[in-house]
């Protein structure tokens, strides 16, 4: 899915987020702003929720769990722990309440042009509360600040629905996304 506008070199995924004509410069800024947002920074906090965008505090087996709640497959922490070392952009939402992670987004990429969203999930029992959109919100914005135009993912069919809200549109250039799978030897 894309986001409407010029992009410069299109991704192989099946989703992209379409920059639009003001691109977004770069920025080192550490505080965002949250004016823009569906549900603020204070909100969440007012309804016991912690943004982090680090994986700093990050319990490993907790993500997984949320993972698995979500129709994931259960993942090695360790190998875990090396993706989120090789990720360029994170956002995740603690329950100040069980000091769990309950939402979760990350993103991967060149650092210049291209980003992938992978992972985002929330879990179950926080759906429909707005935290996977707060989380979406945020990464996409913070891609955008560090002029990252071509934002990609990929998406379950069930929940195309939540994305286009946030912007991603199907592939208007008609790319399709091919995936290698490696031949089993009989």
């Amino acid at each position: 899915m894309l986001l409407r506008g010029p992009i410069s070199t299109p991704p192989q995924p099946s989703l992209r987020l379409r920059a639009t004509s003001n691109a977004a410069q770069p920025s080192s800024q550490a505080v965002f702003p949250s004016a823009s947002y569906s549900i603020t920074d204070e909100d969440l906090h007012s309804k016991g929720f912690l943004l982090r965008r680090t994986a700093e505090g990050l319990n490993l087996d907790h993500l997984n769990s949320v993972f698995v709640a979500v129709g994931f497959p259960r993942r090695d922490p360790a190998k875990i722990e090396v993706a989120l070392r090789h990720t360029d952009a994170m956002l995740w939402v603690e329950s100040e309440k069980t000091r769990r992670p309950v939402a979760f987004a990350r993103a991967t990429g060149d650092g210049v042009f291209n980003a992938i969203i992978w992972d985002v999930v929330v879990d179950p029992s926080y759906q429909g509360s707005g935290l996977g959109k707060a989380v979406m919100e945020r990464l996409v914005e913070d891609l955008r600040r560090k002029g990252i135009c071509n934002i990609a993912l990929y998406s379950e069919p069930r929940v195309l629905g939540f994305y286009r809200p946030l912007g991603f549109v199907s592939d208007p250039d008609g790319i399709r996304g091919m995936v290698y799978v490696r031949k089993q030897r009989k």
